[in-house]
This record gives C-alpha cells, sequence and structure tokens, in this order.
C-alpha cells in the first residue's frame, strides 16, 4: 500500500512504525474471510482491510477522529485473526492500537459513554474494586430484565451496556486466592523458579485457575513466587487507548519481576490469562522508545510464557488410565492468532487422557475481547451464540479453555462446564476434579 506521510511525520517512532505496517498491505482481502465482525456485519469498513483504510486517512491526514471512524474502530475486537491470515505480515495489533491511542486522546465521546470507559478502566485492574463492583451487581441482577434488550443494536447505548454488565455479573464469588508475596516451595527437588501473574479479573472471578497451576507447578518441582506489589498487566486500559495508565503499569511490573528476580531468581513468567500474556509479550514493543525501560522491557517479554506453553516442556508422567472425558477445546485468539500456540493446550490434554475436539470455526472469536462484550454487547452476544452452537455441535462433556475472559463469556451461552486447560491438567496429575457439573 503507498503512503504519503511527511519527512516531519515520520519523525514521530509511531508513524514510521504505522508506515511500515500500512506499506505491506497489498490489498488482497484474505482477512475479511476471518475477521469476526465482517463474517457478521459484512461492512467492508468492519474489515482489518476496511479499517486499515481508515486508520490510514486519519493518520496520513492528521485528522482527528471522525465519528464514522471511531464507530468501525470500536468494533474490532483485536482477535488478530486477521494477523494469522496475513500473507504479507502486516501487524495489524500495533496499528489498531496506535489508531486507539489517537481516539482516545483527539475524539470527545458523548458523556455517557466517557463515564462509563472511565468506570471501566478505573474499576477492572484493581481486584478489591473489581469484588465490589460484582458483589454490588449481584444485588442489581434483577433489575437486569427491565432494561432495554442488547439485541439489534449496532450502536449500543448506555443502558444496553449497563445490562450486559449485570447479566454477567456472576450469583455469587469465590473466596479470594492467595495473596502477593507467597511463595510455593516445589515438592521434592527444586527444578525452576517462577513467578505467576495474579491478574485482575481473574483473580475476583476464578481464583481456582491459579491455585490449579500452583498445585501442578509445585507437584513437579518448580517453585511459585506470587510477586509483591504487581499490577495489573495494563491489557485492559491498553485496548482502551489509555496508554498512559497502560504503560505506568507495564513499568510498575517489570520493576518489581525483575526485583524479584535478583532477589531469588525466576526462570520465567508465567501467565494463565492468555489475553495478559499476550500483552506482557508486546512490553518490549510497547516500550521501545523508553530509554531506563526498553532493555528490562525487552528481557520481560521473553521471560513470559503462557502456562501450557511452560508446562509443555516439564514433560509431564503419563497417567496410567483415560478419562474418556470429551473435552472441546476452545482456542482463545490472544492465544492461537497473538501468541501463535495452537498444538500445545490440545496435545497437553490428549496425552494427558482426554478426548480432545476441535471446534467448528474455531478461528472466530467468542466475543469476549476484555471489555469488548460490555462495550459491543450486540455483537459479542451474536458471536457467543455462534461458538456455542459450533461447540454443541461436537457434543462434548466439558469445554476447555487458556483466557478467563473467553470462560466467562462462553459459560454466559451454555449449561456445560467450562474450565481453564490447567484444572483439567491438574486433575489429570494428581490434583482435585475441577468443578464438572
Amino acid at each position: 500500500m503507498k503512503t504519503e506521510f511527511s519527512k516531519a511525520q515520520l519523525a514521530d517512532p509511531d508513524i514510521a512504525e504505522a508506515d511500515k505496517i500500512l506499506r505491506k498491505c497489498v490489498h488482497c482481502g484474505f482477512c475479511t474471510a476471518t475477521c469476526p465482525t465482517y463474517v457478521l456485519l459484512g461492512d467492508e469498513l468492519d474489515s482489518p482491510r476496511g479499517r486499515i483504510y481508515l486508520i490510514k486517512e486519519m493518520l496520513e491526514k492528521d485528522q482527528k477522529p471522525t465519528e464514522d471512524v471511531v464507530k468501525h474502530i470500536d468494533r474490532c475486537l483485536s482477535c488478530l485473526s486477521c494477523m494469522t491470515t496475513c500473507p504479507s505480515g502486516v501487524n495489524y495489533m500495533h496499528l489498531v492500537d496506535q489508531a486507539r491511542v489517537k481516539i482516545e486522546k483527539e475524539y470527545v465521546r458523548p458523556l455517557p459513554e466517557r463515564l462509563l470507559r472511565d468506570v471501566l478502566a478505573f474499576v477492572l485492574p484493581r481486584p478489591a474494586l473489581f469484588r465490589a463492583s460484582m458483589t454490588m451487581a449481584r444485588f442489581a441482577r434483577p433489575l437486569a430484565a427491565l432494561l432495554p434488550s442488547t439485541r439489534k443494536q449496532a450502536n449500543p447505548n448506555l443502558l444496553s451496556r449497563v445490562k450486559a454488565m449485570l447479566t454477567m455479573a456472576p450469583k455469587q464469588l469465590p473466596p479470594a486466592g492467595p495473596a502477593g508475596g507467597t511463595v510455593f516451595p516445589a515438592v521434592g527437588p527444586r527444578r525452576a523458579r517462577v513467578a505467576l501473574l495474579q491478574g485482575c479479573a481473574q483473580q475476583v472471578l476464578a481464583p481456582r485457575i491459579n491455585e490449579a497451576a500452583i498445585r501442578l507447578l509445585t507437584r513437579h518441582g518448580v517453585e511459585v513466587v506470587l510477586v509483591r506489589d504487581e499490577q495489573c498487566c495494563g491489557a485492559l486500559t491498553h485496548h482502551l487507548g489509555r496508554d498512559g495508565d497502560a504503560l505506568a503499569r507495564a513499568r510498575a511490573n517489570i520493576s518489581v519481576w525483575l526485583g524479584e528476580a535478583d532477589r531469588g531468581g525466576l526462570d520465567a513468567i508465567l501467565v494463565t490469562a492468555s489475553g495478559c500474556g499476550t500483552v506482557i509479550k508486546d512490553y518490549g514493543y510497547m516500550l521501545r522508545e523508553d530509554a531506563e525501560f526498553a532493555a528490562s522491557a525487552a528481557k520481560v517479554s521473553s521471560m513470559a510464557k503462557d502456562i501450557s506453553e511452560y508446562v509443555s516442556a516439564l514433560e509431564l508422567p503419563i497417567p496410567d488410565q483415560r478419562s474418556n472425558l470429551v473435552v472441546a477445546y476452545h482456542s482463545a485468539c490472544s492465544l492461537q492468532h497473538g501468541q501463535k500456540i495452537t498444538q500445545a493446550p490440545k496435545e497437553l490434554l490428549s496425552k494427558n487422557g482426554f478426548v480432545v475436539k476441535d471446534i467448528p470455526e474455531s478461528h472466530l472469536c467468542c466475543g469476549s475481547a476484555g471489555t469488548y462484550n460490555l462495550l459491543q454487547p450486540d455483537i459479542a452476544s451474536r458471536l457467543r451464540d455462534r461458538k456455542v452452537a459450533n461447540i454443541a455441535s461436537i457434543k462434548p462433556d466439558v469445554i476447555a479453555a487458556g483466557n478467563i475472559g473467553c470462560m466467562v463469556q462462553i459459560a454466559g451461552g451454555t449449561d456445560l462446564p467450562v474450565v481453564h486447560t490447567i484444572e483439567l491438567l491438574d486433575w489429570a496429575t494428581g490434583g482435585p476434579r475441577p468443578g464438572l457439573n
């Protein structure tokens, strides 16, 4: 794709990067076939190719984002399926992230939407506040029936978004998991020492996931530390275009993780929420222009591993018996498209006695995408229903996924149990049976 940025514009490192990305696009349109919003809506501007044109025009002419541009960028899930499909290697992720930052800085949203985004950006990354908000939402759930449906609203309003939030709020919350600063010694000789990301939403909604990871890891000789003063990874605010907040969180985490590595040694930083892992692995890029943190950020990115990626290298003992439990493996977009991890989780499950089945249209997003299912509830619900129907077609006993957002989203549309991959692996290697109903 031909670009026409001025020399002055190209002096900006972000614009220079956007120019490289745009020049790789050859207009082939392969991305349209795998883009969830284009598949649903059939609008070229709701495809990666269409959004690339909008972003190019906005950046080249240094225009303030228009309402139409914002609408189509907001509808992007950042599922990154287009990057898996693209034959030219267009880094759409970095391009759309840059567009979101520009929108956040230069576009004035309606007041109700600004307030909602402010609340999400403030509450979700703070587990104590998020827990309190979920407790309050529990009591407000009955009011959801009185609010307008999220269906058939291409441009959702505040009430439909509030309805989506109340509908997704759990009926009850589990007890809090272990606190930061806790160290779990290896059972037997120690073969490695790792930090385990505590997360923000996950530690409130499903602390059992990290508890399963800790049991499995320590049982196989890995010491696990929950690093004190760790923060949200920054993914939530990063995808809202609030890079100041996201980068501050990245710097804080880099400091505490490398501080822990200096004190006690760390072989890896493990992540059980693939949405977080994709962003942490991108810290090196995000802070590439930061003279103080660039090298440290690159080091942390190289240490970050998805839990399935790390466990694959542990060579777990093969169990004597197979469970014959049929598992529908949902490949989270952030794992298959963002981190290119596709086979490891399925191979682990299969080797440990489970019957693993692929889900039809597995490349299409379930509609979770961070805060997307709260901000774009209509599209998210339609994607969830499509995903659930595809899951039902293979008649599984349980659904496994590697991302808490996907788990919550899919569970909202099915009665089948939805668990994390690590919970099944923990059970197969000596841990307790996860809640399979």
